[in-house]
């Protein structure tokens, strides 16, 4: 694989690239103009506004076509990368029934005023999402879907109801950051009110950066696109790592030697 890469539009390596948005400005020349401007001030550089359309009386929207001299390094990109195999159900089972010897038990929920459950939905139901069956279908696995709108203090409560395993929540409003303050407030609530009893913690959305994980203080973050089969080979791994962990052990104190 190269190291330095380009955007690719007409022939490898042109720096070509589409941007769409939209400016506060009648549709027009004016208009036109001022999406020309930005997008220069973008890199984009000769731009061509290959798309204008007007939203209502005072808004545009634009789609821009140009070409950029950035350069990639595909040696600095910074991913969260899967470090655990995807598993089949029947050994997501298997696996839960040999570690726990009991289910594992899952809560979920879109917490503050969040009302969009299409994303905890396809994970959770078992109708799932993409040809992928949500965790219902799971045997070993008990499935607590709170639905949308959930406090956190009820969420919590909830989870030391069920004895839950793990906390899954779903954040769709980005608007002010809503979806990080939300997932700020879920994770220290539950630091207090269970300590290192606490549930494993995960958080999910399209806006959501995986890296974020430890300054959201969750465990884990998924973000656009994931399937119910890697949530579940996620929870298979957590406690796998979990049960693994060497328990803490004091320290026995020397014998005084005798005089």
């Amino acid at each position: 694989m190269k190291r330095h890469v380009r955007p690719y539009g007409d022939t490898t390596g042109d720096g070509m690239v589409q941007t769409s948005f939209t400016l506060p400005v009648p549709a027009g020349p004016r208009a036109d103009g001022a999406a020309r401007q930005l997008a220069n001030k973008m890199g984009i550089d000769p731009a061509m506004v290959v798309h204008s359309h007007p939203i209502g009386d005072d808004f545009t929207f634009f789609v821009v076509y140009g070409s950029v001299r950035h350069i990639v390094d595909l040696d600095d990109v910074r991913v969260v990368e899967r470090e655990y195999p995807l598993l089949p159900p029947a050994e997501v089972n298997t696996t839960i029934r040999r570690i726990l010897r009991r289910k594992l038990v899952v809560v979920g929920a879109c917490i503050g005023t969040d009302a969009h459950t299409v994303g905890i939905d396809a994970i959770l139901n078992i109708k799932g999402f993409a040809g992928d069956k949500g965790l219902e279908y799971y045997r070993e696995l008990k499935v607590v879907n709170l639905g949308a709108q959930v406090s956190v203090p009820e969420l919590v409560r909830r989870a030391r109801a069920e004895k839950a395993d793990a906390v899954l929540v779903s954040q769709v409003v980005t608007q002010r950051d809503a979806h990080l303050l939300n997932t700020r407030e879920m994770s220290a609530a539950f630091r207090e009110a269970l300590g290192e009893r606490r549930p494993l913690l995960i958080a999910g959305g399209p806006r959501f950066d995986p890296l974020m994980a430890a300054d959201l203080g969750v465990d884990r973050v998924f973000g656009r696109g994931t399937t119910p089969g890697e949530v579940a080979s996620y929870l298979v791994h957590a406690i796998q790592t979990t049960k693994a962990a060497p328990a803490k052990t004091a320290t026995p104190a020397k014998k005084k030697e005798n005089a």
